[in-house]
C-alpha cells in the first residue's frame, strides 16, 4: 500500500491568486514519482492559525501519512510556518531538518537561515520545505530515502531496522 501525502503551500500571494505555486507542483511530482499517493492540496496565507489548522485537518481528520509544507521557513517577518508547525507536533524529528540544512548549505549559504522543522503528529509525518522549486528539490531529495521507513515506524511497524 502506498503512503498518502498532502501539500500545504504557505504563500500570501499564492492564496490571493497572484502567484503560481510551482513549489507545490514540484513536491507532488517528486513524491508521486517515488510511489506516494496524492491526497490533498491547499494554499494558505502566511498566518499561523491557518497553517496550524490545515496541519491539524490533514493529520487528525484526513489521516494523511506525509504532510509537506512549502514556504514560510525563513526569517522574514511573515515567515511563520515553523512557528505554526511546532505547537501541533507530538514529537520533533530534528535530524531531518538538520540534514536538509546541512545538504543545502553545501549549495547555498542561505540554507543556514532556514527555520524548517520536521516531526510527528499522531500517525502523520510533517516536514517543512522552502518555498522555491529549487529548494524543494534540494531538501526533499535529502530526506526522501528515509521517508517510507520513518512513516512505517510512526505507524507502528515492529520490524527490525536494517543495520
Amino acid at each position: 500500500m502506498a503512503f498518502t501525502f498532502g501539500i500545504i503551500t504557505v504563500s500570501d500571494k499564492g492564496a490571493r491568486g497572484e502567484r503560481l505555486d510551482t513549489s507545490g507542483q514540484e513536491i507532488r511530482s517528486i513524491l508521486e514519482q517515488n510511489g506516494f499517493q496524492f491526497a490533498e492540496y491547499v494554499i494558505v496565507p502566511d498566518e499561523k492559525e491557518l497553517i496550524s489548522s490545515a496541519l491539524l485537518t490533514y493529520a487528525d481528520e484526513k489521516n494523511i501519512d506525509l504532510i509537506v509544507t512549502t514556504g514560510g521557513t525563513g526569517v522574514s517577518p511573515r515567515d511563520v510556518t515553523p512557528d505554526a508547525t511546532l505547537p501541533v507536533l507530538d514529537k520533533e524529528i530534528p535530524g531531518m531538518a538538520e540534514s536538509m540544512r546541512r545538504e543545502s548549505g553545501c549549495i547555498t549559504p542561505h540554507a543556514m537561515i532556514s527555520r524548517a522543522v520536521a516531526g510527528i503528529r499522531g500517525a502523520s509525518l510533517i516536514i517543512n520545505l522552502p518555498g522555491s522549486p529549487k529548494g524543494v528539490r534540494e531538501n526533499l531529495s535529502t530526506v526522501l530515502p528515509a521517508l517510507k521507513h520513518a512513516i512505517a515506524k510512526i505507524k507502528g511497524d515492529q520490524a527490525d531496522c536494517a543495520s
